[in-house]
């Protein structure tokens, strides 16, 4: 199943709306800014958002977004579109995040780049066939120290060599959390 980051096409069959408890907590985050500034809770919404509505921000969850801040879809559609952190289609499982700025790069993050998308048979940006992972890069994940590396989820993944992916892959697929 190949994606594509930058295709917003992609549709939820039915309209999103937050379950009475996310809403919630979306009033506590509003109350939390001044009047008239709530939209500094927008980054959180969305990723409040994802978690309610499958793990991705469609349009129609974008334009919810939008009706919830009252503000005009193009304002969430900047922000989503902007952080790599955001899943603009739907992800595998897994999402493997790999860090490709330049310390990583040094210590060989391209050919981990590499090694993964063949052994999973994808590109950046694609699902794998049975769906459960997705390969993204994303800029600095702040863990230069231990480069190369790849996040999943919260889970950081330090000094990788392509036998340490393999271990990774394998242990995802049993549905253990890799050590």
């Amino acid at each position: 199943m190949s994606s594509s980051h930058t295709d917003l096409s992609k549709r939820h069959s039915e309209k999103p709306v937050f379950s009475a408890e996310k809403m919630a907590e979306v009033q506590v985050l509003f109350a939390q800014y001044p009047e008239g500034k709530s939209k500094s809770a927008l980054i959180r919404v969305l990723h409040m958002a994802e978690e309610e509505f499958g793990g991705w921000l469609s349009i129609e969850t974008m334009d919810y977004v939008a009706e919830v801040f009252n503000i005009q879809p193009i304002e969430v559609y900047e922000v989503a579109t902007f952080y790599t952190m955001f899943n603009l289609e739907p992800t595998g499982k897994y999402v493997f995040e790999v860090c490709r700025t330049g310390p990583c790069m040094l210590l060989g993050s391209d050919s981990i780049i590499d090694y993964i998308g063949t052994k999973l048979d994808i590109k950046v940006g694609e699902t794998s066939a049975d769906g459960m992972f997705t390969l993204k890069t994303s800029e600095c994940l702040g863990a230069c120290g231990y480069a190369p590396m790849l996040q999943c989820g919260k889970k950081y993944h330090e000094h990788l060599t392509k036998e340490r992916v393999d271990e990774i892959i394998t242990a995802y697929r049993a549905g253990q959390t890799p050590n």
